[in-house]
């Protein structure tokens, strides 16, 4: 692939560009489909696209709606006209129907090659367009008689294949991180249960397993591994830019993945002091969840630093484990799905240190511990590396995308 620099387009000349409405750009495709009545049977849902992507990677069925929907050919772009913020465009490849949530645009091929169309939609100058335009509080809406009407400037035919083809590049480079990130992550999800259980759990109940797993392995409940607490303090309002490391129990869900890397939240002098310390090896547990699997969430505190866990985080204290162990034994499916069994609630799912203390594990020697997360932490630093790479690459595009629109 060409560096940053073969790829920098800031000096594009754009003296010979044209400016078009947007409704001499694309059409709105306004065919409609009854999901009880067709054929058809792939659809696609606001909740199926994923922000910033040209590429529809989920799909649900025509049992799962009810209600007038929206064809789309292989070739339109499905646009996402409610909360145009989330960014959400991609490109059809296949024959079906989509949200009427959702704007099916067409480009035409006079004007705009279609296979440059799609990024188009992505630029920053479409989408902040599009925000602007946007009406209502709760869900702001595009509406295609204001859209159409909007000035976009372009650059002539006989440039747009070879922007295209750059941009194509780009994204298959993007593509094939991804898929490469994804091999590796089932690869460490696999060997987790291999390794920490070392049987089959799919389509086997809890207990089975747990019988299973008992002649092979000494099975203990985790009161009698360790000491179960609870975090407290932390009110959002007393976090400042720096100062001591925290977790707050939201975190778990979006910061942390099996053991606490770094902090994103930090409290004062006068806060720390009725909050909950933290010890090396602790093993930090969402106690609430908005569904039965996101219950328990938990990441290890691995580090010899001073920190604090905050309000409905719960927390076992092992007597004698290996901190990088206790994230990936946490967050395998044995684990999981004991957890999920003890969650209660209606509209949001709460976990106790009662039921945690009941959470049945293998005990492996403190040598085993440590060889099995050394093994795994092979894996996770080859996956943050390639994180980063994607990051970087994804960012490289959408420069790319601005610099040509």
């Amino acid at each position: 692939m060409a560096n940053e620099k073969e790829l920098n387009l800031e000096h594009l000349d754009k003296s010979g560009w044209q400016t078009y409405r947007f409704e001499q750009i694309a059409k709105s495709i306004s065919e409609r489909v009854d999901p009880n009545n067709t054929d058809l049977k792939i659809y696609v849902g606001l909740e199926h696209l994923d922000a910033e992507t040209i590429h529809i990677k989920r799909f649900g069925t025509p049992d799962d709606v009810e209600g007038q929907k929206l064809r789309c050919y292989p070739g339109d772009v499905i646009f996402g006209k409610r909360r145009a913020y989330q960014r959400k465009a991609a490109l059809v490849d296949f024959d079906g129907f989509c949200s009427a949530h959702s704007m099916v645009l067409r480009a035409n091929p006079n004007v705009i090659d279609p296979r440059l169309f799609p990024f188009f939609l992505h630029s920053d100058t479409f989408m902040h367009r599009a925000i602007d335009i946007s009406v209502g509080s709760l869900s702001p809406t595009i509406n295609w008689g204001t859209l159409k009407t909007q000035e976009f400037l372009l650059p002539p035919k006989d440039q747009q294949a070879k922007l295209a083809e750059l941009l194509w590049a780009m994204d298959e480079v993007v593509e094939k991180e991804m898929k490469a990130l994804e091999k590796l992550k089932t690869s460490l999800n696999s060997d987790i249960e291999k390794e920490i259980h070392g049987i089959e759990t799919y389509g086997k109940s809890i207990q089975m397993v747990l019988a299973e797993l008992s002649q092979k392995h000494k099975v203990s409940n985790l009161g009698s591994l360790g000491y179960l607490l609870k975090g407290k303090g932390i009110q959002k309002s007393e976090l400042v830019d720096s100062g001591y490391p925290c977790v707050r129990y939201g975190e778990l869900y979006t910061r942390h993945d099996r053991i606490i890397r770094q902090f994103h939240s930090f409290i004062d002098e006068n806060s720390k002091s009725k909050c909950f310390k933290l010890k090396k090896n602790d093993v930090l547990f969402a106690g609430s969840g908005e569904t039965i699997t996101e219950i328990g969430k938990s990441a290890s505190f691995i580090h010899d630093i001073e920190a604090y866990a905050g309000g409905d985080i719960l927390v076992f204290r092992p007597k004698n484990m290996d901190g990088y162990y206790l994230g990936y034994l946490m967050n395998s499916q044995l684990v999981r799905q004991q957890l999920n069994k003890y969650g209660t609630g209606a509209t949001v799912m709460h976990i106790y240190n009662s039921d945690l203390s009941k959470i049945k594990v293998p005990v492996r020697s403190r040598n085993e511990q440590e060889e099995i997360s050394n093994k795994f932490e092979f894996f996770s630093k080859s996956i943050d590396g390639l994180e980063r790479q994607i990051v970087a690459s994804k960012a490289l595009q959408k420069s790319l995308i601005n610099q040509i629109f």
